[in-house]
C-alpha cells in the first residue's frame, strides 16, 4: 500500500489540512493518508498547547469521518514524550515493511529540514511530497528539492494543492471571541468546539 503521512498538533485540525491530503492521495495515487496527532511535539512545550491531546484526537476523528482513506494514527499521540519524525518513520518502516510512505510537509519545513533531529534518517524510508505554498514560488522550491536530492540522495516530489490563508491559530482566536469556525473547519468540528468551550 502507499501511505501518505499528516503530522501535526492539529489544534484544531482545519479544511487546509484536508485538502493538503486529499490532493496528495489524488495526484500520487495513495491508498490512504494517516493522520498523527501530536502528542508533544519537539518544538512546544506542553504548557503552550492550547488543547488536551484527547480532544485534539476526538477533532481529528470527526474532521476525517466521512472519507474512508483517511485514518488515524495514535502512534505519535504521547503526553509527556517528544516525538520526532525520523522515528515515526523508522518505525512505520520496520512495523509495515511492505507499505510505501510518503510524508506530507509544507514549502516552510522543506527549506527547514536540515535542521530537524537526524533528518537524515528520514529520506531513507519515504518520499517527501512538498507542498507549495504563496511565500516560496516554484522555482525556489524545484531548487531546494534539487539540493536536497543531490546532497542526500532523498526522493522529493513537488505536490500542487490550493493555497489557503487559514490556520490554526487563526481558528483559536476567532473560537476565543465567540465568532464562528464555521466554514474553516468541518461542521461537525466547528460543533465539537463550541459545545467543549475550547479555546475560549
Amino acid at each position: 500500500m502507499k501511505i501518505g503521512i499528516m503530522g501535526g498538533t492539529f489544534d484544531p485540525i482545519h479544511i487546509g489540512h484536508l485538502l493538503l491530503g486529499e490532493f496528495a492521495f489524488e495526484e500520487f495515487n495513495l491508498d490512504e493518508i494517516w493522520f498523527l496527532p501530536n502528542g508533544n511535539p519537539p518544538h512546544k512545550e506542553a504548557e503552550e498547547m492550547d488543547t488536551s491531546l484527547q480532544h485534539r484526537i476526538e477533532m481529528v476523528k470527526l474532521a476525517i469521518s466521512a472519507s474512508p482513506h483517511f485514518k488515524i494514527s495514535l502512534h505519535e499521540a504521547k503526553e509527556g514524550v517528544h516525538s520526532y519524525t525520523y522515528q515515526t518513520m523508522l518505525s512505520f518502516h520496520k512495523m509495515y515493511p511492505r507499505n510505501q510512505f510518503y510524508f506530507i510537509l509544507g514549502a516552510d519545513s522543506l527549506f527547514a529540514i536540515e535542521e530537524w533531529k537526524y533528518f537524515k534518517g528520514i529520506f531513507t524510508t519515504c518520499t517527501i511530497l512538498a507542498a507549495m505554498r504563496d511565500d516560496k514560488d516554484v522555482g525556489d522550491m524545484e531548487k531546494q528539492i534539487s539540493y536536497l536530492k543531490m546532497k542526500y540522495n532523498a526522493e522529493i516530489e513537488l505536490l500542487r494543492a490550493p493555497l489557503l490563508e487559514i490556520s490554526s491559530t487563526t481558528i483559536r482566536k476567532r473560537a476565543s471571541r465567540g465568532l464562528t469556525v464555521h466554514y474553516m473547519v468541518p461542521d461537525a468540528v466547528a460543533d465539537y468546539i463550541k459545545e467543549h468551550h475550547l479555546y475560549t
